[in-house]
């Protein structure tokens, strides 16, 4: 498959809105109450979200796009934000996060989730140099797997709000944070 990653622009924000609310309920555990799902699909990953991502100077959004026919295939958010565990000094392990890669279930598995990362360690780069941190859902082995190959560790938990519904996710930290391959 033919994609190529880039900056999202104001001209993304119909498509990625429709692209976040395919695939975030795919990262959702089983149990999750598809209400709450889309609640904060709705609240959180709405076009006034993206474009406040799109705009910010603590932020780098970047999109995969494929050939005419396939469009936007995933997102990546990488921000400024502490990381919820702590170093033995009581600072964050980490002050970028990947806050969100989401890949479009018909472009999985062909690469462009690896390319993504690999843009979106490259940005947050611009943003702060050292750790990077993400939260992912502790049901989700998947995305735990992909991050684990990527050089993301396990290093603790946090609690994270979906609609109103608490799930539990594990902390995985990188800690130079610049990008590698991950074939």
């Amino acid at each position: 498959m033919d994609a190529r990653t880039r900056a999202a622009t104001d001209l993304d924000l119909v498509p990625l809105t429709a692209l976040a609310a395919l695939t975030f309920p795919l990262a959702c555990p089983p149990g999750a109450d598809p209400v709450a799902v889309q609640r904060h699909v709705e609240t959180e990953l709405g076009i006034d979200s993206m474009a406040a991502w799109i705009r910010s100077q603590r932020h780098e959004l970047y999109v995969v796009e494929g050939d005419g026919a396939h469009g936007l295939l995933g997102y990546a958010l990488m921000g400024l934000g502490p990381c919820p565990v702590l170093d033995p000094a009581g600072r964050p392990l980490a002050d970028v996060e990947l806050s969100k890669i989401y890949v479009h279930p018909d472009a999985q598995g062909v690469g462009v989730a690896s390319t993504l990362l690999m843009s979106a360690l490259t940005a947050g780069r611009r943003l702060a140099t050292g750790p990077v941190w993400l939260g992912t859902n502790h049901e989700n082995h998947r995305a735990q797997s992909f991050y684990a190959r990527g050089g993301f560790d396990v290093v603790g938990h946090r609690e994270y709000v979906v609609g109103g519904e608490t799930h539990q996710d594990v902390v995985m930290v990188r800690d130079d944070g610049s990008p590698t391959r991950l074939d």
